[in-house]
């Protein structure tokens, strides 16, 4: 399979420490949201909670995903230490338990032949 050229996932698994408000959380949502205005190299974020029934998330319960036009842009933002992401990262860090992260160059996409993608929304 081959490698998208240089774009770069960067995805972090998290689970938020028992007794942080639901609004501080979603305070750090937006905050994370905001990095794609602060860092160049950083170029869409997707965040969620996990919704799955098979659990065998392991304590995780929200997952970010931002997409990097390269794997320079990626130690930029991590390994050169980017300002806005040590500030972030300071709060962030101070409010879970754990968490898990994972950068990945994606392979092509296989989508089903017969089905159109749709939005939420779509009937």
């Amino acid at each position: 399979m081959e490698e998208a050229k240089g774009v770069v996932m960067h995805v972090v698994l998290a689970k938020f420490k028992d007794g942080i408000a639901e609004n501080k959380i979603e305070e750090i949502i937006k905050d994370f949201a905001n990095l794609v205005n602060l860092i160049e190299p950083m170029k869409s974020f997707n965040w969620g909670k996990d919704v799955s029934s098979e659990n065998l998330n392991q304590g995780f319960t929200h997952i970010f995903e931002w997409t990097f036009e390269s794997t320079e842009g990626v130690a930029e933002y991590v390994y050169v230490a980017h300002p806005a992401h040590v500030d972030f990262a300071n709060l962030f860090l101070s409010h879970v338990e754990k968490v898990l992260v994972i950068d990945y160059k994606p392979t092509a996409q296989y989508v089903r032949a017969s089905e159109e993608r749709r939005g939420e929304g779509d009937l």
